[in-house]
């Protein structure tokens, strides 16, 4: 039973109380008081009755007459004379007077009052012996009146109690809930704190568990901090922080691999020509700057990454991977326009930064895209000026041809609604943890994949579109088979619209029951206002029991501590921090940490990408609770 509930039954208990003792004292207490009243008047009435048929003639008609005019007033019950043998000479009775009041309040009560007596004299001699008993049915109706008031009185006291009580009672429970709240977000390891409540008690317990969640923090923060720089360590350059050429590799091939829309576009490499000949004229620290300053303006060449993707592939060769973009003319002009602000100490040295634009896209070959790029580089370097820059476009055959031809498609493909893909994540005992369901839309008369339509989506505003018209056909997909669980991707600018929560949210009310089988997976780019949304977001559908995570988590994911609210059920591990796992012991060691911050907040860690048995068997060494790819399948 809850505490309210007990508070609640105490405060009624003693309401309760206080009105039937108070009406049990009152009651007996004026039943004593009439008892006594009344005696004493049966005793008076009697004598003084008696005394008068003394004076009189004993004429046995004489006194009859008497006796029935004092009956005849109606205060009597009973009068009866009888001679000294005890035989009744007069008797009068009047009938039982019941009147409006209950019986089972005239049984309660039972007035025992004991008639008055008095002696009749002749002369010297008793004549006879006078019984008299008053009539005290009014005593019933004077108590009975008495006890509605006092029931009325005491229902109206206890209501304004009531509601007296009940304002006392919410303002405890405010603080209360909030405290309980507090401990099931701390049971669900959502380390949440909340403003200490006034209540002595519950300001200690309040107190405690801030103190926990906070501890949590610094120590999900501490060792994130750790993470992160054991990271920059094993996979940056020392110099730059530009990533090492066998990491950057590593990212790219799984950038490539994916259907991700980071899969889409363009890149670029920059040499910085006669390095070895510049580190002599300009020195090592100048040179050094020079190296710094490069991989800084590249890095304001991507604006829509979380971290950017530089690499460093030997002591002069720099690359970046700029998704989202299709336009390598006006990229090219960025980067001139970049490179030109470096100058060296020395104005009678030259800088020559031969670079190279080409695209990218999903399923390209990663030795194709470096041979296209070193041959425009090579291109480069044999042309005139300070700032030479190649553009290689690669041969494709886009969709459609125009902006308006795109957006036709996508409404059209909106409207026929998506088809779902069926990809396993399955724990280290072969069990289905869920399904991943990644969009597919018909355009050109093709299932695409996300990849592919994704950017237009981004540019047009669809995004929100296309989840709800995902989930609707996910919601449809259980109804068919309920003994599933389906992983939804939700892009940020979904639960970043409030009108789109809304309408979701919606939506899941009417189908609670199928609501916690859907898990939403959003992209781990997230900025600080879509950590917000996010919070929001899951805490819009937390009472509907769906589970939410994060894909696509890279080694550089550093948010780690700023989510320990939000109360996540699984985060994904991007596959460039999977792929030959078991050949890399810095990628090792990342993903190690990671799972053990990810475990302390009682979160699901699941690698994406596995494509191979030996990835499988090192993931699972690890402590990895889950994967997905192309070599995990369903079981039979």
């Amino acid at each position: 039973m809850s505490l309210i509930k007990q508070l609640w039954l105490a405060i009624t208990g003693l309401l309760l109380l206080s009105f039937v003792g108070s009406l049990a004292i009152s009651i007996t207490t004026s039943r004593a008081y009439i008892e006594q009243e009344i005696s004493i008047k049966n005793e008076d009435n009697a004598t003084a009755l008696a005394l008068s048929m003394t004076q009189l003639d004993k004429d046995l008609v004489i006194l009859e007459l008497l006796i029935s005019a004092q009956f005849d007033t109606g205060y009597y019950q009973q009068i009866v004379l009888r001679d000294t043998d005890g035989s009744v000479l007069v008797e009068r009775v009047a009938s039982e007077y019941q009147g409006h009041v209950p019986g089972w309040f005239r049984h309660l009560i039972d007035f025992d009052i004991p008639p008055g007596t008095a002696t009749i004299q002749e002369g010297w001699q008793q004549y006879g012996t006078l019984t008299l008993q008053s009539q005290y049915s009014f005593a019933y109706r004077a108590l009975w009146r008495s006890f509605m008031e006092l029931a009325a009185w005491f229902i109206a006291a206890g209501i304004a109690s009531l509601a007296v009580a009940a304002v006392i009672v919410s303002t405890i429970k405010r603080p209360l809930s909030r405290v309980v709240e507090q401990a099931r977000n701390i049971s669900a390891r959502r380390f949440t704190t909340i403003k200490e409540p006034r209540t002595r008690e519950l300001r200690e317990v309040a107190r405690a568990m801030n103190v926990l969640s906070h501890n949590v923090r610094q120590m999900l923060t501490h060792e994130s901090q750790k993470l992160d720089e054991l990271r920059r360590d094993l996979q940056h350059d020392a110099l730059t922080g530009a990533l090492n050429r066998g990491v950057f590799m590593t990212r790219l091939a799984a950038l490539l691999d994916s259907d991700d829309a980071r899969a889409t576009g363009l890149m670029a490499i920059v040499r910085v020509e006669d390095l070895v000949d510049l580190n002599d004229r300009l020195g090592h620290d100048a040179t050094d700057n020079l190296l710094k300053g490069l991989v800084g303006q590249l890095a304001t060449l991507d604006t829509t990454s979380e971290e950017t993707l530089i690499g460093r592939l030997n002591g002069s060769d720099f690359i970046l991977a700029v998704p989202f973009q299709t336009d390598a003319d006006e990229l090219s002009t960025r980067l001139k326009h970049a490179l030109a602000t470096l100058r060296p100490a020395s104005d009678t040295i030259e800088l020559r930064l031969p670079a190279a634009i080409t695209s990218y896209a999903s399923n390209d070959e990663r030795s194709d895209l470096m041979a296209t790029l070193d041959t425009a580089l090579a291109e480069a370097e044999s042309a005139q000026g300070r700032l030479p820059v190649v553009v290689r476009e690669r041969e494709r055959q886009p969709l459609f041809a125009t902006h308006a031809a795109w957006r036709t498609a996508l409404d059209a493909a909106l409207l026929q609604g998506p088809e779902l893909g069926r990809f396993p994540v399955l724990d280290a005992q072969q069990n289905v943890l869920h399904y991943e369901s990644p969009a597919r839309l018909q355009l050109a008369e093709q299932w695409q994949s996300a990849g592919v339509f994704i950017p237009w989506l981004a540019r047009f505003n669809l995004e929100p579109a296309l989840d709800m018209a995902v989930i609707k056909q996910a919601l449809e997909q259980l109804r068919q088979d309920p003994d599933q669980w389906l992983g939804i991707n939700l892009s940020i600018a979904a639960i970043t619209d409030a009108r789109f929560v809304n309408e979701l949210r919606t939506l899941l009310e009417k189908n609670a029951t199928l609501a916690p089988r859907l898990c939403f997976e959003i992209p781990a780019t997230l900025d600080s206002r879509a950590l917000a949304s996010m919070r929001g977001f899951c805490a819009t559908l937390r009472h509907l029991n769906c589970q939410f995570g994060i894909e696509h988590v890279g080694s550089e994911f550093t948010k780690l501590a700023e989510l320990h609210d939000v109360g996540l059920s699984y985060l994904k591990v991007d596959s460039s921090l999977v792929r030959d796992i078991h050949a890399s012991s810095e990628q090792q060691s990342i993903l190690r940490g990671l799972t053990t911050l990810c475990h302390s907040l009682g979160i699901v860690v699941i690698a994406e990408g596995v494509k191979s048995e030996e990835e499988l068997a090192q993931l699972l060494r690890m402590g990895i609770d889950g994967v997905t790819g192309p070599a995990i399948r369903a079981p039979a």
